[in-house]
């Protein structure tokens, strides 16, 4: 559990200094150092495949794929983008400087098509040694016509510091957020579909 709450406020602070507040209305998307980087590109070159930078040098190379479904759980939510972010191998946020914004480099967007499905290419992340915090993977969402919004972060269910006692607070409060990984061909594969509107992150639990 303090393992868990500590993740949550570390979450918080990186989206203060990194990304928008999720419950925030982004006002201005034209004011490119303080939006949230889930506007930052074209929008004419998304699809509903991506990957993180520098993919191909990564040795626990990641594939996260699923639908997003509209809000009744069954319907496939078409135009939506889904942006990630996360650290390195090592747990620390390598950021970069561009026209003096500062911004996480391991990043990626897609935005679905028609069936709802997304696919992205990634890496395990790793976290800093004794540190107690989660090996996770930050999302924002954008649904047509509506602000971005934070949901909790991908999990993995092999993380040590992920206790029963966390899994069942996350589990009484209906957040599935945790990762299940397979492998195959030297490729960690996770399922993770997305209902619009659940997982919305939270202050506090």
């Amino acid at each position: 559990m303090k393992n868990l709450l500590n993740l949550l406020l570390f979450v918080c602070f990186i989206s203060a200094n990194f990304i928008l507040e999720a419950q925030e209305t982004t006002k201005d998307s034209s004011d490119y150092v303080n939006r949230s980087p889930i506007y930052d590109y074209s929008e004419a070159k998304l699809n509903n495949t991506d990957s993180i930078p520098d993919y191909e040098t990564k040795s626990a190379k990641l594939k996260i794929t699923g639908t997003i479904y509209l809000a009744d759980g069954v319907t496939p939510a078409k135009d939506v983008i889904l942006f990630i972010y996360q650290p390195d191998e090592n747990g620390e946020y390598e950021m970069k400087i561009d026209n003096n914004k500062r911004y996480v480099h391991n990043r990626s967007w897609i935005k679905t098509d028609a069936d709802g499905k997304y696919t992205f290419y990634t890496f395990v992340p790793g976290k800093y040694y004794r540190s107690g915090e989660f090996k996770a993977i930050h999302p924002i969402i954008k649904e047509p016509g509506k602000p971005e919004y934070n949901m909790y972060s991908f999990l993995f269910d092999d993380d040590p510091a992920l206790t029963k006692s966390c899994r069942k607070k996350l589990e009484r409060k209906g957040i599935d957020a945790i990762l299940k990984l397979d492998k195959k061909e030297g490729v960690f594969i996770a399922q993770k579909d997305i209902v619009l509107g659940e997982g919305v992150y939270e202050n506090s639990l």
